[in-house]
């Protein structure tokens, strides 16, 4: 059994928690999965959440919180090939098994992982980071995988008022931009805004928003 794994029975007011967890709705900590037809779709969520706030993932209800229930030892099994498989590194989560009215109701928890970032599989194979926001799973953006690798450099992470933190902040006043903007308007090149960015960010400096399905930032 893979490390983290857990099945646990519970009592008859099973039906109350799960309804009381239901009534919550999908955002940015809970996510509805009526059935697991594709392990890579399931990783894409696991991802989001360990790579954000952690959350739990409700298998077997409908996004109108209809309590359907797992179908078959199949879906649990690509559960499993979710966490265990298709995520880069393997990420942490247990599983709690639910039986309410006959159906089996499986929350699967996944808690904020400190080995960011937490890679979902694509139909290629190749590793794209997620993070949820709100009710979403959005691919990370460059700026949040070099904060992730700054903050777990061992030896920590200087910010210095260099000309280039200058520039960039210059560029960024009283604006939300995107990054593509701010690398045309700083006439810095790419690596280097997405470096102090990161940093900028990690210092609290600059805040990293999602608007209109896309990433902007802004000076605090």
């Amino acid at each position: 059994m893979p490390c983290g794994e857990q099945f646990n029975m519970y009592p008859m007011d099973d039906k109350h928690y799960l309804q009381r967890l239901i009534s919550e709705g999908e955002h940015q900590q809970q996510d509805f999965k009526y059935r697991v037809s594709d392990a890579r779709k399931l990783a894409r969520s696991v991802s989001a959440f360990a790579n954000t706030d952690g959350g739990r993932l409700l298998i077997g209800v409908r996004d109108d919180g209809n309590m359907s229930g797992v179908r078959s030892e199949e879906e649990i099994y690509m559960m499993h090939q979710a966490a265990y498989r298709y995520c880069r590194p393997e990420a942490s989560i247990k599983f709690d098994t639910y039986h309410v009215e006959g159906r089996t109701i499986v929350i699967a928890t996944v808690p904020p992982s400190d080995r960011r970032p937490i890679c979902a599989l694509d139909e290629d194979d190749r590793p794209r980071a997620y993070v949820r926001i709100n009710d979403e799973n959005i691919v990370a953006s460059p700026v949040h995988l070099a904060l992730w690798r700054d903050s777990q450099n061992a030896r920590g992470t200087m910010m210095t008022y260099t000309d280039a933190v200058r520039q960039l902040l210059d560029t960024m006043n009283d604006a939300s931009l995107t990054l593509n903007q701010i690398v045309r308007a700083s006439r810095l090149p790419r690596p280097k805004v997405i470096t102090l960015l990161a940093r900028l960010v990690r210092f609290n400096v600059v805040q990293c928003s999602h608007v209109d399905q896309q990433f902007v930032f802004s000076l605090r």
